[in-house]
């Protein structure tokens, strides 16, 4: 089974900046596209930003849009997500998903990480 984990996650005030990682257990993360999703407490989660296989396409959800940015690192097999200017309504759990599935869709991931707590203070 593929394990997936993140790190990276802490404490920050508003308009500050926090970079979470990516990795998996075995096979290299340039084998899988690559998404991120976050949970807020009482909320159901959400599609945050996602990585295509070539790491020469990105998504983003309209809220991170021009603030937080995916990337990937071959040589250190991870994958990044860079967040900037960040507000208090990013608070969350934010959990790495990946998918080694050709045909699967943006939205569709087989091995997710347990999440990692990002909390963002006004």
């Amino acid at each position: 089974q593929v394990q997936v984990a993140e790190s990276g996650g802490g404490s920050v005030q508003a308009g500050g900046s926090l970079t979470l990682s990516c990795a998996t257990s075995e096979r290299p993360l340039s084998s899988f596209a690559v998404g991120w999703f976050r949970q807020a407490p009482g909320k159901e989660r959400e599609f945050v930003a996602a990585t295509s296989w070539s790491g020469l396409s990105s998504y983003y959800a309209d809220s991170v849009k021009g603030r937080f940015t995916v990337s990937r690192d071959n040589a250190k097999n991870t994958v990044l997500l860079q967040m900037n200017s960040l507000k208090p309504e990013d608070t969350a759990v934010y959990y790495c998903a990946a998918s080694d599935d050709p045909t699967a869709g943006l939205y569709e991931y087989e091995y997710w990480g347990q999440g990692t707590q990002v909390i963002v203070s006004s």
